[in-house]
Formats: C-alpha cells, sequence, structure tokens
C-alpha cells in the first residue's frame, strides 16, 4: 500500500486559513504529518495557522524550491511509498501551477501514485473570473522577461497572438518590478487592448480592474508597487 500525495492550497496573503479553506480541506491536512514545502519556515507558520492536533516538530517537513536538484526531487516521495500520506504546500495558492513543487507531482504521476488535488485559492483562476475577459481561451506565460527590450518583444507576441486567437494572455511579475512592466504595457500596446490589474487577491487591499491601454493612460498611476498582482491582456 501506498500512501496519496495532497495538493494542499495555501493562502494568497495573511489572513486566518478558515477564510479561503473549506472545512474538509482543514480536516483533511489535520490527518497529515508529512509534508513537501516550498520554504520551511512559511509552511510552518501555515501548519500552526491550521491547528495542527500534534506539535510542529512531530511533522516531517522537506523543502523543494529551486535550490533543490531534479536528482533529490523523488527521494522526496518516500514517506509515501512507506505507506504515508503526504502533503505538498505552495508558498502561496495552489501547488504544482507556476510553483517548483511541480517537478514532485511529475515523480509521483510517472510512479503512478494517487495525487489528490484539494480546493482552495487560485490568484489565476480569481482574476480571470473577476477580469471580464476571455474565459473560454487563454494561456498563462509565467513571468515575462526582465530585461526591458525582451519584455517589449514578449509584449508583442502576446498582443498578436491574443488579437489573433481572441485569447486571454495571464502573466505574473515579481511584485517589486509591477510598475515597470505597467509601464511597458502602456507604451508598447494598442490603445484598444483590454488589461485587468488584480492586486492583493482574497485580501481587503484587494482591488481588481479592467481598462482598455488608452484609459489606463489616462488614470493616475496604480498602486501595485510590491504588492502580488496578476496581468491579464486580451487584443
Amino acid at each position: 500500500m501506498t500512501g496519496r500525495l495532497y495538493l494542499i492550497p495555501v493562502p494568497l496573503g495573511p489572513g486566518k486559513s478558515e477564510a479561503v479553506l473549506p472545512p474538509p480541506v482543514l480536516a483533511r491536512i489535520r490527518t497529515l504529518r508529512h509534508f513537501v514545502v516550498e520554504h520551511a519556515k512559511s509552511a510552518r507558520a501555515f501548519l500552526k495557522d491550521v491547528d495542527m492536533p500534534v506539535p510542529l516538530q512531530a511533522l516531517g517537513i522537506r523543502e523543494l524550491n529551486e535550490h533543490t536538484r531534479p536528482a533529490e526531487v523523488a527521494a522526496l516521495l518516500a514517506p509515501l511509498l512507506a505507506g504515508h500520506d503526504l502533503g505538498l504546500l505552495s508558498e502561496a495558492g495552489c501547488p504544482a501551477v507556476a510553483d517548483p513543487g511541480a517537478a514532485l507531482v511529475a515523480e509521483a504521476q510517472a510512479r503512478s501514485l494517487q495525487v489528490v488535488p484539494l480546493i482552495g485559492p487560485s490568484a489565476l483562476l480569481l482574476a480571470l473570473m473577476a477580469s471580464g475577459l476571455n474565459g473560454q481561451r487563454f494561456a498563462f506565460h509565467g513571468y515575462l522577461p526582465a530585461k526591458e527590450e525582451a519584455r517589449r518583444q514578449a509584449i508583442r507576441q502576446l498582443e498578436k497572438e491574443s488579437r489573433q486567437h481572441h485569447e486571454t494572455q495571464i502573466f505574473i511579475e515579481t511584485p517589486y518590478r509591477n510598475k515597470a512592466l505597467f509601464t511597458t504595457l502602456l507604451a508598447q500596446g494598442q490603445p484598444t487592448t483590454r488589461l485587468c490589474l488584480a492586486t492583493d487577491l482574497t485580501l481587503a487591499s484587494e482591488s481588481i480592474r479592467t481598462l482598455t491601454l488608452a484609459e489606463w493612460r489616462r488614470q493616475p498611476p496604480p498602486d501595485i508597487e510590491r504588492r502580488p498582482t496578476v496581468f491579464l491582456l486580451l487584443a
């Protein structure tokens, strides 16, 4: 008998987990004793918040992040192979989506182990739902290039694909570079292209607004610097 790999969503920002995670998900988390996480410190804070019934010191917590070598991933499945259920945590939102945990899920699938996704907040889907843009056809591109010319080229290409296929283009940025990305979008995009900025999703400071680029150019600059933001574009 092998265990099951549970994919555990995490709140998108400060606040009680019970505000965004359903009771059955919280109950399932409390049954687990083994976890693979992106960063142990923040994972322990989350597990403390969900009121684990055992001391945190009694939990098995292993890290999987950008420093983990591909050859090390398989060993993280050891609890499953020993018959224990295992929880995979992202830093925020859903595991394995724009998240290094995807490598663990791929390894589990390759071994025909059971993978169970749990319900919780997904910044990408919440942003798409509220954007008013095309939810029938969309693509997520992760992070755009940081260098200005490469970023301009990427935006031109995304806008072209969006126009050709009537496809919503979704991307994110490191929060401290949000302003630079927004400035490039205003300078590069066509006036009629619609842009949604979905900021601080599920938090008290949440802001979701969709305007054409021409309309954004007439607005005061949005307050998105150092605030998690999802960008959605439809030409």
